[in-house]
């Protein structure tokens, strides 16, 4: 009898040993299938950054150039700068004047395209078609449109004995043309994702609506929204971050001018790193876009989530 407790008394431990086992390998698979997903992200996003905020702290006028550590100094100089004020100022409003237009008609689209037929099967790809072509050759392309006098755009208001203004030379007008562009090229690509949110929404939600007297403003209020709030969201978010990473457009047709007033963020630490050779500002602008883009995503998230609670309740 003493002999079998003893024995059990010594096989516990074991049994321990295998159980607390078994979830360290498996901890360990884990890791090893997530190990070249890390160290890819640590090698092109990570140690970029890093380096970027390396720079950031330190003056350095050109490539290969000798640095000096400066702290905070290019931060500081950032903001002093008023083409870069300018440019913040400029990224605010290019954000509000594309992408809730950009939003809007991409939900009209989706909502109107919505049932499937060969005609909307056309429309979709037409109104898609914008979306595959480059955006430098779709810059290319506006470049003609907004020429003075010989584009497109002043030919047609010839016709109707309308003097159009230099749509990429006055100050007052270059970014609502740049607008024009990016709202054209972006309204596609957003309508997918409203048709599939749009498709999502249970039909006897709308019957039940129909039932209760609902007019189609009703409907669109208090129906359709309500479903696609969290992809309302979703489109938001990358709406955003578009207008903030995505200048190629500008380098075509203004190159931030005239006057800095197409200038946008990511143009301009573009200018203080090839132009200006100012390769600390340019870090210190980057950071700033960084973290711009950081609270965009961290808050439009969040408000994702906060819809998809509501509408589950």
């Amino acid at each position: 009898m003493a002999d079998t407790v003893l024995t059990n008394r010594l096989a516990k431990p074991r049994v321990l040993q295998l159980a607390s086992w078994r979830p360290r390998r498996s901890t360990l698979l884990a890791f090893g299938l997530l190990a070249p997903s890390l160290i890819l992200l640590t090698l092109f996003t990570y140690w970029p950054v890093a380096q970027v905020f390396w720079q950031s702290l330190h003056n350095q006028q050109k490539v290969g150039g000798p640095q000096g550590f400066v702290g905070l100094a290019n931060f500081a100089a950032l903001f002093a700068d008023a083409a870069f004020r300018k440019a913040l100022a400029n990224n605010l409003l290019y954000a509000v004047g594309t992408v809730i237009p950009s939003l809007v008609l991409a939900l009209g689209f989706a909502m109107a395209l919505v049932r499937s037929s060969r005609v909307n099967a056309l429309f979709r790809s037409l109104f898609f078609l914008p979306v595959l072509i480059p955006l430098v050759a779709a810059a290319s392309v506006f470049l003609f449109i907004f020429l003075p006098n010989a584009g497109l755009l002043d030919y047609h208001l010839a016709k109707l004995a309308i003097s159009g203004p230099n749509w990429l030379g006055d100050p007052d007008i270059a970014l609502y043309s740049i607008m024009g562009l990016t709202i054209w090229k972006n309204a596609g690509y957003y309508m997918l994702f409203f048709l599939a949110g749009l498709q999502a929404v249970p039909a006897d939600a709308y019957e039940a609506a129909i039932l209760d007297g609902a007019n189609p403003w009703q409907r669109l209020r208090y129906v359709t929204l309500p479903y696609i709030k969290p992809t309302i969201g979703f489109v938001l978010v990358i709406g955003l971050i578009n207008v903030v990473t995505q200048v190629d457009h500008v380098f075509v047709l203004t190159k931030g001018g005239p006057s800095d007033s197409t200038n946008l963020l990511l143009f301009y630490v573009y200018q203080q790193a090839v132009e200006s050779y100012d390769a600390g500002r340019a870090a210190a602008g980057t950071l700033v876009m960084l973290a711009l883009l950081l609270v965009i995503s961290a808050s439009s998230l969040r408000t994702i989530e906060r819809s998809f609670g509501e509408r589950d309740r």
